[in-house]
């Protein structure tokens, strides 16, 4: 048989660029990362959210910082001196750590269920995505990607804060040395940054229940999301006269800083190192935290199974 004259022989330009283009090059994670990438197209308050408070909070210390020499000067304790410096730092990050949680906590409310609602969700299952990639893309939101950014967040406006006192101590005739010399900004970055994790491994099992609960009720998320667990309190204080649940409940909301940080005593002053602190081994040996992330995925594979089964409200 004779070869057609119009045959050209394939050159190796064309063979890496069919291999780049054929299916067995696309890696199990693409699904996932361009899921979160959709995520971050359609949330845009996701990162809104803690821009804006940031900038508030930016606003109101720029307002302050026309105290700071005088700080420097009234406050001849070191102890004090340290722990008012250090104050505007702790409230930007407690500040943004709460948006965090709050802006995490609304997002896995209408992850599931407002693709249901504006039937969004028919073309999404159209498309080569299985209810497990969606629902992990929807997970890492408040898990991983919103700390992350939280922490930029947060370390930005601690340098803007940073920079406005030099400034203003320089203005004033004041020597910056005394200024960063109370500032660690090095280990409060790294403290930081232990309790951005901290907080969202502990928090996992409340992201969980808030996107099981998006993934199959028809109204009213948010009453749906609260009043079980308002009631099993009420209940249980009722007929047996306790608040055990209750107090899970709270322990769960605030108990990551008292694990993963030791508790001060009565009236003591924070310590000058604050990686000091820090009770990481404590926090990972907690079974409250391990129980918690196992009640997770539990929570992951009922939305993944409901969000197959759902249908469109």
């Amino acid at each position: 048989m004779n070869t057609p004259l119009n045959a050209m022989p394939q050159s190796p330009l064309d063979t890496n660029d069919a291999q780049e283009t054929s299916p067995a090059t696309v890696t199990a994670t693409r699904p996932l990362y361009w899921s979160i990438r959709r995520e971050l197209w359609e949330n845009s308050s996701i990162y809104l959210a803690p821009l804006i408070v940031a900038s508030v909070y930016l606003l109101g210390f720029l307002i302050s910082a026309i105290r700071v020499p005088q700080m420097l000067t009234a406050l001849a304790d070191p102890v004090k001196q340290h722990d008012a410096l250090n104050l505007p730092y702790n409230i930007a990050a407690f500040v943004l750590l709460l948006t965090a949680f709050f802006t995490g906590a609304f997002y896995c409310l209408d992850a599931l269920y407002g693709e249901r609602r504006d039937r969004s969700v028919l073309f999404w299952k159209s498309l080569p995505v299985s209810d497990l990639t969606t629902v992990l893309a929807k997970t890492c939101i408040p898990l991983a990607v919103l700390p992350l950014f939280a922490f930029v967040v947060i370390l930005a406006t601690q340098f803007v804060i940073f920079l406005l006192s030099t400034a203003f101590a320089l203005g004033n005739g004041f020597s910056a040395v005394a200024l960063w010399a109370q500032l660690p900004l090095f280990k409060m970055s790294l403290s930081l940054l232990c309790a951005i994790v901290a907080s969202a491994l502990w928090y996992a099992p409340i992201y969980g229940w808030l996107l099981l609960v998006s993934s199959f009720v028809r109204r009213g998320v948010f009453l749906s999301a609260v009043l079980p667990l308002f009631a099993i309190g009420v209940v249980e204080r009722i007929a047996f006269n306790t608040h055990y649940f209750a107090d899970m409940m709270t322990f769960r909301l605030t108990g990551w800083y008292s694990q993963a940080f030791a508790p001060l005593a009565p009236g003591a002053a924070p310590p000058a190192d604050p990686l000091a602190q820090l009770t990481l081994g404590r926090f990972l040996s907690r079974p409250e935290l391990w129980i918690g992330l196992a009640i997770t995925v539990i929570f992951l594979a009922l939305a993944v199974q409901l969000r197959r089964s759902r249908e469109p409200i």
